[in-house]
């Protein structure tokens, strides 16, 4: 189901690119430093570009995120069709990290469809049982690259329209797709959120910048 899940969640981001002409290409994303094609191209490099490509990367940049930030950057050379075209190719290749699992897999293709959508002032409303797997992914033991430990701590967050709750403290209601990208750093959504712990997420939010 979860593969599956995220083979619709590409290709329906590669229909996207398809539709958007240079300038909102050019958008700057919710991710710092990436515009949207930056995004799109990303979501190809975790899957084209090879464990030990990655690995590699990694050792001459001294660092996980500068070797995303590289490769991303690299695949962005590509024309948005050709990237939207990849996209699509491989969309139906399962990704499943070590510790992590499939759910990271699909987190991280909900959030960079956030990324692109919103400030693009599209609409961002993913399928309420798939932004309910990636919120149980991010409220776990092991959202290893995604939410650092302290972020959540003694919060509460709660779905209005799923029914839900993750975690404990001071709660924060809102759309669970607004509480997904909130809980991974994305600050555009924080207003759709209200709550007693709406203050303490906002300051720990602002003391840190979204990962790619």
């Amino acid at each position: 189901m979860i593969f599956a899940a995220v083979a619709d969640e590409r290709r329906q981001i590669a229909s996207l690119i398809d539709e958007l002409d240079e300038a909102k290409l050019a958008t700057p994303s919710l991710c710092e430093g990436w515009d949207v094609k930056m995004v799109a191209a990303h979501l190809v490099s975790v899957i084209a570009d090879s464990f030990w490509t990655f690995q590699r990367t990694a050792l001459r940049r001294r660092g996980i995120d500068r070797a995303i930030d590289e490769l991303a950057r690299r695949r962005a050379r590509l024309s948005s069709a050709e990237i939207s075209t990849s996209l699509r190719r491989y969309a139906d290749h399962e990704l499943s990290p070590p510790i992590t699992g499939p759910r990271s897999g699909l987190t991280d293709v909900l959030v960079h469809g956030g990324d692109i959508r919103v400030p693009l002032g599209m609409p961002f409303a993913p399928a309420h049982e798939r932004v309910g797997l990636a919120l149980d992914f991010l409220t776990g033991s092991l959202p290893l690259g995604f939410v650092p430990r302290a972020r959540l701590r003694g919060i509460c967050l709660r779905a209005t329209d799923v029914d839900r709750t993750w975690g404990m403290g001071a709660e924060v209601r809102g759309p669970a797709s607004a509480l997904m990208m909130s809980a991974c750093g994305r600050t555009a959504l924080l207003n759709n959120l209200d709550g007693p712990g709406v203050p303490l997420l906002r300051h720990r939010l602002s003391t840190g910048k979204p990962r790619a």
